[in-house]
C-alpha cells in the first residue's frame, strides 16, 4: 500500500515488550515502569494484525522490543509469522544476551538474520552505559550467530558523554567477522533528548582519514536506509544510518506497532492508531473485526507524515520513552 505521499509502505517494526534485561541510559535507566502484562498485545494478536497487513502490502517484519527475548516464547512468535502469506522476511533486534541462549530455538523457528544492538568492545564502558557486566555474554552471542551462518548486524550508538571514540574498537568486529557494524545516530526521543550524539558525517571523515580505501557498498544489506561501505581485508562491511544528519524520510518504507498495539506512523509524532481496542471490542469470529482491522491500518498508513522534524525540538509531538515505543 502507498501513503499519502505516493511512497510503498511494505516493512513493520513490532515490539512484543517494554522489558529490557539492561538499562541502557539513554533508553531504559533504572526507575522506569513497565507495562502490566495485560496491556501487551498476545501473541496470537500480533499474528492477526501482521495477517492483515501482509493483506495490505507489508512483506517484511523486524521483531523488537525493550528486548524481544526477555518475553517467553519469542522464537515460537518468529516461526508463527514466518507462516503468514505474503510475508517474505522476519528479522529480530536483541541486545545478545540472551542470543546464544535462545539461538536453537530461533533457528528452529527459521530465524537468519539478527540486529544486535552493542555501543563498546570495552567491558568497563559496557556496563557503564548498560549498568550490567553482561559484555561477554553478548561477545558469545554473536560468535555463535556467526558460527550458524546467520546473517549479523551489528547497530552502535555513539555518545560524546559515553563512548565517542569507541568507534574503531567497534569496527574491529567487521574485520574479524563476516558482519554489518552501522552506526546509528541517537533520535531526540525519551532519554535520548538528554544526549548529544556523534554525526555520522564527522564519523565518515575520521574513517576515510583512517582507511583511506574505503569504498561504498551499493549491494542491498536489508530492509532499512543505512549506507554501507567496504574496507580492504575486512571479512565485513561499516554502516551508518544518519537520520538527524542524512534525512532520509523521502524512502521511508515503515511503521511501528507498539507492544501495547498502537502503530505510530512515525516516531517524530505523538499520534497513533490503536488496534488492540479493535481486538478486544469484537469478537474473534465477527466479520466485522478484519474490516476494522484493516481500516485502523490503512489510517496508519494514509497519516504518515512526509518527513521528521528532529531537527526542530519544539515541534516533536512524541512524548513517551523509546523503550514504550519500540525501536
Amino acid at each position: 500500500m502507498k501513503d499519502s505521499y505516493g511512497r510503498t509502505i511494505d516493512y513493520m517494526r513490532i515490539s512484543i515488550t517494554d522489558r529490557c534485561n539492561l538499562r541502557c541510559r539513554y533508553c531504559m535507566p533504572e526507575g522506569i515502569e513497565v507495562i502490566p502484562m495485560e496491556d501487551l498485545l498476545t501473541f496470537e494478536e500480533i499474528v492477526e494484525v501482521c495477517t492483515q497487513a501482509a493483506l495490505l502490502g507489508i512483506k517484511k517484519l523486524k521483531v523488537t522490543g525493550g528486548e524481544p527475548l526477555v518475553r517467553r516464547g519469542a522464537p515460537s512468535l518468529i516461526g508463527m509469522l514466518k507462516k503468514i502469506p505474503g510475508i517474505e522476511d522476519v528479522t529480530l533486534t536483541t541486545n545478545g544476551v540472551f542470543l546464544k541462549k535462545y539461538l536453537n530455538e530461533l533457528l528452529e523457528n527459521g530465524l537468519r538474520s539478527v540486529n544486535i544492538s552493542l555501543d563498546t568492545r570495552d567491558e568497563k564502558v559496557y556496563q557503564s552505559i548498560t549498568g550490567r557486566d553482561d559484555f561477554s555474554m553478548v561477545m558469545e552471542g554473536i560468535e555463535a550467530a556467526v558460527g550458524a551462518g546467520m546473517k549479523v548486524k551489528i547497530n552502535t550508538v555513539l555518545l560524546e558523554q559515553c563512548n565517542a571514540e569507541e568507534w574503531p574498537g567497534m569496527l574491529e568486529l567487521a574485520r574479524k567477522y563476516p558482519v554489518d557494524v552501522r552506526f546509528i545516530e541517537i533520535m531526540p526521543i525519551g532519554m535520548g533528548r538528554n544526549y548529544r550524539g556523534v554525526s555520522n558525517s564527522e564519523l565518515i571523515k575520521k574513517l576515510k582519514e583512517k582507511y583511506p580505501s574505503m569504498k561504498k557498498d551499493d549491494r542491498i544489506h536489508g530492509n532499512g536506509p543505512a549506507k554501507y561501505y567496504t574496507i580492504p581485508g575486512f571479512l565485513g562491511s561499516v554502516g551508518v544510518i544518519s537520520a538527524m544528519h542524512g534525512k532520509f524520510c523521502d524512502q521511508c518504507n515503515r511503521i511501528r506497532m507498539s507492544a501495547q498495539g498502537e502503530i505510530k506512523p512515525c516516531l517524530c509524532y505523538g499520534n497513533a492508531v490503536d488496534v488492540r481496542k479493535v481486538l478486544r471490542s469484537y469478537e474473534k469470529k465477527d466479520v466485522q473485526r478484519k474490516e476494522a482491522l484493516c481500516r485502523v491500518l490503512e489510517e496508519a498508513i494514509i497519516k504518515k507524515p512526509q518527513a521528521h522534524c528532529f531537527e526542530k525540538r519544539e515541534e516533536i509531538t512524541e512524548n513517551k520513552k523509546m523503550v514504550s515505543i519500540g525501536g
